[in-house]
């Protein structure tokens, strides 16, 4: 058995790890970007195809919900069928089923076609990320990361401002249909140059763990439905939220009960024990709930207060992507001879910064305003990811990557869906307070407020409309929302900052790992 392991812990892929990371990472970078540029491209989708903007939102959640489901199953199922063939049949399910949503006729096909589409992609994060790791050797696996990173993080940056380039110049259909020929490049890509290694070779599994996997595909797909549709009906005011979330808990324990007793789980969470796994797998929650909280206020704030569009927001933002990008091959190099709990702890503090930053916004700025925090968001994002995903993974073995990646990409996607919910939540909820707090100042004997009635009166005046007191009052109130709405962001970025700094001291429950001791 010790020599079987010396062999796995020997074995290297036959061709370049730079060829298998192109061809791991091209499916991946699509299916994520996929997931951005549909957000931008909804109020098209829905027009075009007779829906309201509500339901065209299925179009979304189902997604998400199958995604979620195939994400940490993604081991099992690489054992079960071979990981390259696992992954060539995910990126066909991804590209056929990119097809079928350009063509789409109805709403309900959409739908449809996006359930497989999610479970298609489902699998493209975890399988890339450890089949890098595998690749990579041992000291050079923060350059891996750095690779990864490329997908995870800058794809949904840049995913509405492709998005929406593509739906303002040629048609909503088109980010679906653009995936067909990289799917096709992508098959050949993988077909060529991945293999799988002697553990996923020799592996044999007889039957799949019904019980665990559909306790698993219920519970996630009940939580992703009430994070995506609990702000809209009022959260625990509406009675089916209630009852979908005692669903979730009831489905979630069952499913972790079983897991842990089961002899061939289709979910090993027992790799949890691991001191750096688990701190990693909190931390990376923590990320996505930062990052795609923060990449859905932003936008929202400049297309809702500032009028921009879609497009326009995104190049504001494109800062972001730019300096992420650039920093994570810096970070990947830098990753092999610095500890990377420096890194990770200097990274937090710099978005923890950021973040806050981003609370002096106002309605009277321009877009270079946002510019130095956006930078310096972009490249803490890369310096936190990098290292992180390189200690979490540290200490577990080659055999485990598979099984780690998919339950570390999960957490991240939760924290994400966490992270967009609350951040909608929190918005809603804190522009009626601040809406009440300026209410209460209105009073016709306060100077402001007279002073607000004229100046009103005389924007009335010069647009050509009617001048009347009670117009002069609808007048004052749009400012008091839109300045209230202005609070409620600010607020929001706060929190998000003071959350990044509060995880500095988990940081060092990081065991430290020298790359010479790092698990093959």
């Amino acid at each position: 058995m010790e020599n079987q392991n010396l062999s796995y812990d020997a074995w290297r892929p036959s061709h370049s790890p730079w060829l298998i990371a192109l061809a791991v990472m091209l499916p991946t970078f699509m299916e994520i970007l996929d997931t951005a540029v549909a957000n931008v491209a909804l109020p098209h989708i829905a027009g075009n195809l007779s829906a309201t903007t509500h339901e065209a939102t299925w179009a979304l959640t189902s997604y998400l919900i199958s995604n979620a489901v195939i994400l940490p199953a993604t081991a099992w199922f690489s054992g079960f069928f071979g990981r390259k063939r696992f992954l060539m049949v995910c990126v066909v399910i991804f590209t056929l089923s990119s097809a079928l949503c350009g063509f789409a006729g109805s709403l309900g096909f959409l739908i449809f076609a996006r359930v497989l589409q999610g479970a298609g992609g489902g699998g493209l994060q975890p399988i890339s990320q450890a089949i890098l790791l595998e690749s990579f050797p041992k000291e050079r696996r923060g350059m891996a990361m750095a690779v990864f990173a490329l997908g995870a993080i800058i794809a949904p940056i840049i995913g509405p401002v492709i998005g929406g380039w593509i739906t303002d110049n040629f048609s909503w259909r088109w980010i679906f249909f653009i995936n067909i020929p990289i799917g096709v490049i992508s098959v050949f890509l993988a077909q060529k140059f991945i293999e799988d290694p002697p553990y996923i070779q020799k592996r044999s599994l007889l039957h799949l763990d019904y019980i665990g996997f559909s306790l698993m595909a219920v519970g996630l797909g009940a939580l992703q439905l009430v994070l995506d549709k609990g702000q809209e009906v009022d959260w625990f005011a509406a009675d089916w939220v209630v009852w979908t979330s005692v669903l979730v808990v009831a489905a979630l324990s069952a499913f972790v009960f079983w897991e842990l007793r089961v002899k061939e789980p289709v979910v090993n969470l027992r790799i949890l024990k691991d001191g750096n796994f688990h701190t990693g797998v909190f931390l990376i929650t923590v990320l996505g709930f930062v990052l795609y909280g923060t990449t859905v206020l932003l936008p929202l704030f400049l297309q809702t207060l500032m009028g921009y569009n879609a497009l326009h927001s995104g190049l504001a933002l494109s800062p972001r992507g730019i300096f992420s990008f650039m920093m994570a091959a810096v970070v990947g190099k830098l990753v092999s001879r610095v500890d990377g709990r420096y890194i990770v702890a200097c990274g937090l503090v710099v978005l923890g910064v950021a973040c806050y930053q981003l609370g002096n916004i106002n309605l009277a700025m321009g877009p270079e305003y946002i510019f130095l925090p956006v930078i310096f968001s972009g490249m803490a994002i890369s310096a936190i990811f990098i290292p992180l995903t390189t200690l979490a993974m540290a200490t577990l073995e080659r055999s485990e990557m598979g099984n780690a990646t998919g339950l570390y990409n999960l957490m991240r996607n939760i924290g994400g869906s966490v992270g967009i919910s609350m951040a909608a939540t929190f918005l809603a909820r804190m522009s009626q307070v601040h809406q009440n707090a300026l209410v209460s100042h209105l009073t016709p004997y306060d100077p402001a407020y007279q002073e607000a009635m004229r100046r009103g009166a005389q924007v009335l005046a010069q647009a050509g409309g009617v001048v009347s007191p009670d117009a002069a009052l609808g007048f004052i109130y749009r400012e008091t929302v839109r300045q209230a709405s202005l609070l409620a962001f600010i607020d929001n970025f706060h929190w998000f900052g003071l959350l990044c700094l509060a995880c500095v001291p988990s940081v060092w429950l990081f065991k430290r790992v020298r790359q010479g001791n790092m698990a093959h």
